[in-house]
């Protein structure tokens, strides 16, 4: 894609971009390049705007940067346009220097075409040649219910054919959605697929956010995702439905070489081993989520990762008032996917893998199984109870830890509290001002739970239980917990703000979001000013998101 970024970007070959949505690619260390022509149906608008960001890649923090695309020619026969950027006359403009940009888009210069490896390379220069349509077969059991096979509705390959007669098109709204909070939760320590670039267009989509009949036209856009790797439980599931068993065999055992290393893939109990790892592996996912306030939203098997890490990025939602029953996605009409039962959900989603795993099982194996598959719960409790301990602060074990987390959390509950804030504040109050029941003002989260008549005694017993800290002063408590409980998460109001001011070309509170949320666990002061750990605004109250967001 990108070339010549030495000094000056020219011939960029993204005809594809604007009516194409998301186009999905799995990172390796070593790229094996080979140039595509991309369907010739999809060009580009006349102009564009990218916002590139960080690969994944071990040790790589990268920086970010708003690059403008300008247009001078193209042609349509040959299914390209052509782009050329003075990048060293961009640089100052958009404060971004050339060698962040080599470093974090490695380029590929060699132009002919022929197959090779290049170490980190994710783009490279010359023109693709022809090449025929790819779709990554997928099933979906869509809301409990067994939907068969799907196009890829958001995430494809090149010249996909796209989900119930779809477009394929993405909107500005949704990809900087999408852009943002697989970034948060990467710097959230979470396991995630990561967003390498956001290309906007001038094209229009014509979209009905809510299906309700209100179709508005919107701008399109497409989000460049990167992972390890894009095989979902529905991978699996559509090949052991219509009985192609040698092929659900070469596709586990090419499954485990490449990304479970640990697994001999000649040993006879390797999809036992699998799935064991992938139960383990769920059950830590969704209690990390938890621990967070994170709702994926839609949460179908064709969006649960076979390698357990956060992908399809569509109408998810962080927690604001404490609520178990948090539904941030407004097509969910009967709540499946509220945020207190994605752990159940992970439990049912684990249990059709095992169903399409169990073709390949002999009895004995089935049975061990089965036995993994009801240990889940104990998994999941185990981490959650982990996690929350560690939010506030407790070393060691005791017998009423979980009680004063559930304590807590009720208390919570019915003052309706801030979820991020109240473990933060819990972080930054002094256990003198605690027990004083002193809360000041700046503690906003923390005043409004400490109304709940029953506060004072959740108190005592916290302020107890941290006696038995062997060794640990309250300074190092709170700088441990600070570590543990993010001051920033991507609210949706906070990203409704940048996507409005997106709309007008205005991407600063895009670029302000991505800053901030690179460091969650860190006091920023345009943060502070952003009013991102304040209360939710009123105008904020009722926003609603939707498979559509």
């Amino acid at each position: 894609m990108l070339q010549g970024a030495r000094r000056t970007i020219t011939n960029f070959p993204v005809a594809y971009l604007g009516r194409s949505r998301t186009r999905s690619i799995g990172f390796l260390s070593c790229c094996l390049i080979r140039r595509l022509q991309f369907p010739r149906l999809l060009l580009l608008g006349v102009t564009c705007h990218a916002v590139v960001c960080s690969l994944w890649r071990p040790g790589l923090a990268g920086s970010a940067s708003l690059l403008h695309l300008h247009s001078n020619k193209s042609n349509p026969e040959q299914g390209y346009c052509e782009r050329e950027v003075r990048l060293a006359s961009s640089l100052d403009f958009w404060t971004l220097s050339s060698e962040n940009l080599i470093a974090v888009l490695p380029i590929d210069p060699v132009k002919e075409n022929y197959v090779r490896k290049v170490k980190n390379c994710v783009f490279s220069i010359a023109f693709p040649t022809p090449f025929k349509s790819r779709v990554h077969l997928v099933a979906v059991s869509k809301f409990g219910i067994w939907a068969d096979q799907l196009g890829d509705g958001r995430a494809h390959l090149i010249g996909i054919y796209m989900n119930r007669n779809g477009d394929g098109r993405a909107v500005l709204r949704s990809s900087v959605r999408e852009f943002l909070c697989s970034e948060a939760m990467y710097y959230l320590r979470i396991p995630t697929s990561r967003a390498a670039s956001l290309v906007v267009s001038d094209d229009a989509v014509w979209r009905d956010q809510f299906y309700n009949g209100n179709v508005v036209k919107e701008r399109g856009a497409v989000v460049l995702r990167v992972a390890k790797s894009w095989f979902r439980i529905g991978s699996l599931e559509i090949l052991a439905h219509y009985g192609e068993l040698d092929l659900l065999r070469m596709l586990l055992d090419f499954i485990i070489q490449e990304h479970f290393p640990s697994i001999d893939v000649k040993e006879p109990n390797r999809y036992l081993d699998f799935f064991s790892t992938v139960v383990s592996e769920t059950a830590q996912l969704i209690a990390l989520w938890m621990s967070v306030g994170f709702a994926h939203g839609v949460c179908n098997t064709d969006n649960f990762s076979l390698l357990s890490i956060t992908i399809d990025y569509g109408p998810f939602g962080f927690m604001e008032a404490y609520n178990p029953d948090f539904v941030p996605n407004t097509s969910d009409d009967e709540r499946r996917y509220k945020i207190g039962n994605q752990a159940n959900i992970g439990m049912f989603n684990l249990n059709k893998l095992l169903q399409a795993l169990n073709p390949l099982l002999d009895p004995r194996q089935k049975q061990l199984a089965a036995q993994i598959l009801e240990g889940y719960p104990i998994l999941y409790d185990t981490r959650f109870r982990e996690l929350f301990k560690a939010k506030l602060g407790l070393l060691g074990k005791s017998k009423g830890d979980d009680d004063l987390i559930a304590f807590l959390l009720h208390l919570m509950e019915k003052t309706e509290a801030d979820f991020t804030m109240t473990f933060r504040q819990l972080s930054e109050i002094t256990q003198s001002q605690l027990q004083e029941l002193s809360i000041p003002q700046q503690f906003w989260a923390l005043k409004m739970i400490s109304k709940h008549k029953l506060f004072p005694a959740w108190v005592s017993q916290y302020l107890l239980r941290l006696k038995s800290n062997m060794n640990d002063s309250d300074s190092e408590r709170r700088k441990r917990m600070t570590t543990v409980n993010p001051r920033y998460v991507l609210k949706n109001w906070m990203v409704e703000s940048a996507v409005q001011k997106a709309e007008r070309n205005d991407f600063s509170e895009v670029h302000l979001l991505q800053q901030v949320l690179r460091r969650p666990f860190q006091k920023h002061s345009a943060a502070e000013t952003a009013g991102y750990s304040s209360p939710t605004p009123s105008w904020a109250k009722d926003l609603r998101v939707s498979c559509s967001s």
